[in-house]
């Protein structure tokens, strides 16, 4: 009978740990699981997702779209040229008035495909003074305006991040973002938005 009531017990104190420790796999695998969120940069009302979109969509989308050759001419993109396989491709840019410009990279999965299918692996942009306020308007970061986005705020958008009063970075396993700013002014003026990527850097 002792036997009997000892084998119940140590079932019962199995069990209960058996559910704890099942309880305690499950908190951690949702933390594990959990994904970086990806911030869209938007012109003129046009999303564009960095890993996500490819050049075809932004040629789509109207937007001018150009490449170094191997002159160093800038010329317009030909969506049918084929890249390599995990690839990275830098000297991209995508126009937004004559004096400001998209700095784009393109990286390509595992296999080789047409310059359009390649995605927009990182973007930038830098800001300057003189440029017109009514088009820097409708360029915004994570939907702020860049007009209005200021180290202030880019701190309580973004209390996680790091940096000081002219910098404020988010390098993550997968997504890089780096905000720069205007130490007398306090207020944006670029931004680089980046995936990580595994690719033949030799490309």
């Amino acid at each position: 009978m002792n036997a009997k009531k000892t084998r119940s017990l140590l079932c019962l104190i199995l069990t209960v740990l058996m559910l704890f420790l099942s309880a305690c796999s499950q908190e951690g695998g949702e933390g594990s699981q959990s994904e970086e969120v990806l911030l869209p940069i938007s012109v003129n009302g046009k999303e564009i997702r960095v890993g996500e979109t490819t050049v075809q969509t932004l040629l789509d989308e109207g937007l001018d779209v150009s490449w170094v050759d191997e002159d160093y001419n800038r010329i317009t993109v030909d969506p049918a040229a084929q890249l390599e396989a995990n690839a990275y491709y830098t000297g991209g840019s995508v126009k937004v008035t004559n004096n400001m410009s998209f700095t784009i990279s393109l990286a390509t999965d595992e296999e080789a495909v047409p310059l359009g299918q390649a995605v927009i692996a990182r973007l930038e942009l830098h800001m300057a003074a003189e440029d017109d306020k009514s088009v820097l308007e409708k360029i915004s970061f994570d939907g702020v305006p860049v007009t209005e986005l200021t180290r202030e705020k880019a701190g309580e958008k973004y209390p996680d991040w790091t940096g000081n009063e002219v910098m404020w970075l988010h390098y993550g396993l997968e997504y890089k973002y780096d905000l720069t700013f205007d130490i007398s002014t306090g207020y944006l003026n670029g931004f680089t938005v980046e995936r990580t990527y595994d690719v033949d850097w030799n490309s």
